[in-house]
């Protein structure tokens, strides 16, 4: 299932596709936001160190293999399963709550900005089965 070729359908008339690939920008979106998610779990080990108990093998490998995979995930967007493992290790950050509490805290400001992102892709999805998008308009249509 690629947003690319979601099929327009209901009846209406038919909706020209868009130009240019709409989805290439929220793909941008989404792999920059999992980079700067990384960063922010390999900056908060320092605290998970100082605090607490400190990093044991586990927290350390959980920790930084999330961040890992956070980083691998960023160059995986174009998949069409790339959103699924995306909210994956949104849930795994979350996760982190066992940890270190300031990790779980982190997990739930980022769950806020990928339901803002989810919130963009249904809006954008949206506009393209509308034929809403300004590379859907036929030349005459467009205003300055």
């Amino acid at each position: 299932m690629t947003e690319q070729n979601t099929p327009i359908g209901g009846g209406h008339a038919a909706v020209p596709p868009p130009a240019k690939d709409p989805w290439k920008g929220l793909r941008g979106v989404m792999a920059g936001t999992l980079v700067l998610q990384a960063i922010v779990v390999l900056l908060a080990v320092p605290v998970v160190w100082r605090v607490g108990d400190g990093i044991t093998w586990f927290s350390g490998t959980y920790v930084i293999g999330l961040a890992v995979l956070m980083i691998l995930g960023a160059g995986l967007q174009g998949r069409p399963w790339a959103l699924k493992y995306d909210l994956t290790l949104q849930v795994m950050m979350i996760g982190t709550f066992i940890v270190s509490v300031a990790l779980g805290i982190l997990g739930l400001i980022f769950a806020a900005v990928w339901g803002y992102i989810l919130y963009l892709r249904k809006d954008l999805r949206q506009r393209i089965e509308a034929g809403l998008l300004p590379s859907q308009q036929t030349r005459g249509e467009q205003q300055p």
